[in-house]
């Protein structure tokens, strides 16, 4: 549904179709210590709308690079052969049509009380595990949020797997599928910041900030330390061996250092 409050008028519209969207980070890559707003310039309120959110991230990896540069150039070099299957895809794509016709106008499937409890047992799950990583993160907003929102999504995705096979009634099976999805999209996302609310609050931004500089002051350009020796200096200066990983994440995603030997080794690079 769409909410609508304009002009003096309020009301509730119900959504005629799905929207899939993509965004850039403004900043050209992504960083996941930034807020929803910071990483894709999109309200927040219009992200939390969206019942599955994906991060498509793109990592240096050679070999994964070059499986995309070969799999680009076999598109090329098969361009003129597939024309001749044009006719059969043709066909194809008219039967998927009247399929997913067929499934939005016919089928309904609603959940069986065995997929009501495990969706309600999933939802109490996750809403405990938020509170859990707020009282260790010491702060008041849980860096993965769940609201109800996101349980009507999960209720969406079950029927539409249901829906999918042209059955009556959502199992316990369809659920599963449904947890399985969003769990390795929207809250993976969460994770990352994409959510409603930021992953790391401001008191938490200016104290990664703090650490990166103190980082700085200790690891010259050039120089060499092992994590863990950090790690223990910074902890005897007070910090949080989380909070000093998340600043040394951040310095590692802006190329200001690098991890070596199984990133036992932090090396200041500029």
């Amino acid at each position: 549904t769409i909410s609508i409050a304009k002009a003096g008028i309020t009301t509730m519209l119900k959504s005629r179709t799905s929207v899939l969207a993509a965004a850039n980070p403004p900043s050209g890559r992504y960083d996941d210590l930034k807020s929803a707003q910071e990483n894709i310039d999109l309200q927040s309120t219009i992200l939390s709308r969206f019942d599955l959110i994906f991060i498509v991230k793109d990592p240096a990896d050679p070999e994964r690079d070059k499986m995309i540069a070969r799999k680009v150039l076999d598109n090329h070099r098969l361009a003129g052969s597939r024309q001749e299957d044009s006719e059969q895809s043709k066909e194809e794509v008219d039967f998927l049509k009247r399929y997913i016709h067929y499934c939005r106008s016919q089928c309904f499937p609603r959940l069986s009380e065995q997929a009501q409890d495990r969706l309600a047992a999933f939802y109490v799950e996750i809403r405990g595990e938020a509170r859990g990583a707020a009282q260790r993160d010491d702060s008041d907003n849980p860096p993965v949020p769940v609201t109800v929102r996101q349980l009507e999504a999960l209720i969406r995705i079950s029927e539409s797997f249901a829906k999918m096979g042209l059955q009556p009634v959502a199992t316990l099976e369809h659920v599963e599928m449904a947890i399985q999805l969003f769990t390795k999209s929207t809250m993976d996302a969460v994770k990352s910041g994409v959510t409603q609310y930021n992953v790391a609050s401001d008191p938490q931004r200016d104290r990664i900030h703090r650490l990166e500089e103190k980082v700085r002051r200790r690891l010259h350009i050039g120089s060499y330390i092992t994590q863990r020796r950090l790690m223990d200096e910074m902890v005897a200066l007070g910090e949080s061996e989380m909070m000093v990983m998340r600043a040394l994440c951040a310095m590692s995603a802006m190329g200001e250092i690098e991890f070596r030997r199984e990133r036992s080794v932090v090396h200041r690079v500029r």
